[in-house]
C-alpha cells in the first residue's frame, strides 16, 4: 500500500480521536506487568481502585467456566488463583469491550466481530505458550489477537459509507477484506487500529504488529506468526465473524513456525471448543 496522503491521514486521524479513550487503570496494568519486577499487590491495587471492573472481573472468575472450588471475593485471591496475566488479560478485555457500540451504521455485527477477536486473542494465546514462549509473552499475543482488528470499528463507525461499500467490494471481487480497505479507502484496519493503538499508548511492537498484521513484506516476529496463524484459524473454522470469511486459496501465515497444515495445528493446541467457551462467558459478563 503506498503512503498515506495528507487529507487521507487527517480523515482517518479524526476518527480515530473520535473514539473514547482507553481505560488509565488499565493502561497502568499493562504498564505494571511489562515489568518483570512488579509485584502482584501492585497491579492489585490498580484494580481495586475501578469497582466495575473488579465486580465483571469476580463475575467471569466464578462463573461456571472455570470451576473454582470456593467463591473468590478479592482480587488478590482471583490473582492467587488464575495468575496475573489472566487477570490482566480479563481487564484489558472488558475495557476493550467496553468501547464497542453496541450497534454499529451499516449493519455491522459488532456481536460476531467480538466472538471472533476474542476467540483469535485465545488461540494466539495459546500459540505462544506452546509454540513461542520464549520470543513473545503469551499474554501479549492475547492482547494482539484481541485488538487486531480493532480499526474496523473505527472505519465502520466513523466512515461508514466508504467501510460498507468496501465490504460489498471484497464480497463482489472475492479478494480479502484489506485489499478492498485499501482499493476504496486508501488505507486498511490495521492502519487504522494502530494509529489507535498508538493513541491507547500501547508498545510499540503490538501497534507495529496491528499495523502489519495484513503485510506480507513485514518482518516477521514471533508475536505476528501467532497472530496471523490464528486469525486463520479461527476464520477456517468461521468462528464469529470478521467481514473476511476464510478463502480456499489462502497460503498459511506462518510456515516456518507452525508448518502447512492448520488443521494439524489445531490438534496440536487441542480442540478449540474450551477457547470458544471461555470466549463466550466472557463476552456474556461484559455486556452486562
Amino acid at each position: 500500500m503506498s503512503e498515506l496522503t495528507p487529507e487521507l491521514e487527517r480523515k482517518l486521524g479524526m476518527a480515530v480521536e473520535r473514539m473514547p479513550a482507553f481505560p488509565r487503570s488499565v493502561q497502568r496494568v499493562l504498564e505494571l506487568t511489562r515489568n518483570i519486577n512488579c509485584l502482584p499487590k501492585e497491579i492489585v491495587s490498580v484494580i481495586e481502585k475501578d469497582p466495575v471492573m473488579t465486580m465483571k472481573i469476580f463475575k467471569v472468575i466464578n462463573s461456571a467456566y472455570y470451576g473454582l472450588p470456593n467463591k473468590i471475593t478479592s482480587v488478590g485471591q482471583s490473582v492467587v488463583y488464575l495468575g496475573i496475566n489472566t487477570i490482566k488479560n480479563l481487564a484489558l478485555g472488558f475495557a476493550a469491550v467496553g468501547i464497542l457500540p453496541r450497534t454499529m451504521p451499516g449493519g455491522f455485527d459488532v456481536q460476531g466481530y467480538l466472538l471472533h477477536s476474542l476467540v483469535v486473542a485465545g488461540v494466539a494465546r495459546q500459540l505462544g505458550v506452546q509454540f513461542a514462549k520464549a520470543e513473545a509473552d503469551p499474554g501479549d499475543c492475547y492482547v494482539a489477537g484481541l485488538l487486531h482488528d480493532f480499526g474496523k470499528i473505527v472505519l465502520a463507525q466513523f466512515m461508514p459509507a466508504e467501510f460498507h461499500q468496501a465490504v460489498a467490494y471484497a464480497a463482489e471481487k472475492h479478494v480479502p477484506l484489506h485489499e478492498a480497505e485499501n482499493w476504496v479507502i486508501g488505507a486498511n484496519h490495521g492502519v487504522v487500529g494502530a494509529m489507535l493503538a498508538s493513541r491507547w499508548t500501547f508498545p510499540v511492537e503490538l501497534v507495529d504488529c496491528i499495523r502489519d498484521h495484513h503485510v506480507p513484506a513485514a518482518a516477521p516476529t514471533a508475536l505476528m506468526d501467532c497472530l496471523r496463524t490464528a486469525d486463520q484459524i479461527v476464520r477456517l473454522h468461521a468462528i464469529g465473524n470478521s467481514g473476511n470469511p476464510w478463502r480456499e486459496n489462502e497460503a498459511p501465515a506462518a510456515p516456518d513456525r507452525f508448518g502447512d497444515d492448520l488443521d494439524a495445528l489445531v490438534e496440536q493446541i487441542g480442540s478449540l471448543d474450551r477457547i470458544v467457551a471461555e470466549a463466550m462467558s466472557f463476552a456474556q459478563v461484559a455486556h452486562e
